[in-house]
């Protein structure tokens, strides 16, 4: 029985390693101009592959929105998702749902900006020390 983790289609970049080792391996007219091609198509993989990427507007949008929330939460104080999106003007004034609001605040939560406590199955939401 195959495994399907073993067992994975190739990928592009898979290929490309594949002609590179067999071009330089065998001896073909034009070698160099070959592999310079697929040493290029590498690179642009690469390119096309990095984390460099500039965040969307949205992105940025959500970042601005998450740190309206923290500045409008006050200290010492519980917050479920659904009271930050009915409650803090940021939020309404964006018209952000009960989601956004709670992917916004698993963002600060994994940054370390807030401090997430659970209760009987309820995420609640204050800010850090």
């Amino acid at each position: 029985m195959a495994n399907s983790a073993t067992d994975r289609k190739p990928t592009k970049r898979d290929h490309f390693n594949r002609l590179y080792t067999i071009v330089q391996e065998g001896s073909y007219p034009d070698a160099d101009e070959l592999m310079g091609f697929i040493e290029h198509e590498l690179e642009l993989l690469d390119k096309k592959n990095s984390g460099e990427k500039k965040p969307t507007a949205k992105q940025v949008a959500n970042a601005a929105l998450g740190e309206a929330i923290i500045g409008w939460m006050e200290p010492n104080t519980l917050y479920l998702s659904a009271e930050v999106a009915k409650t803090c003007p940021a939020v309404i004034d964006a018209g952000a749902t009960q989601g956004t609001v709670t992917a916004i605040l698993t963002q600060l939560y994994k940054a370390g900006k807030i401090v997430r406590t659970e209760d009987k199955r309820k995420n609640y939401y204050s800010l850090a020390e």
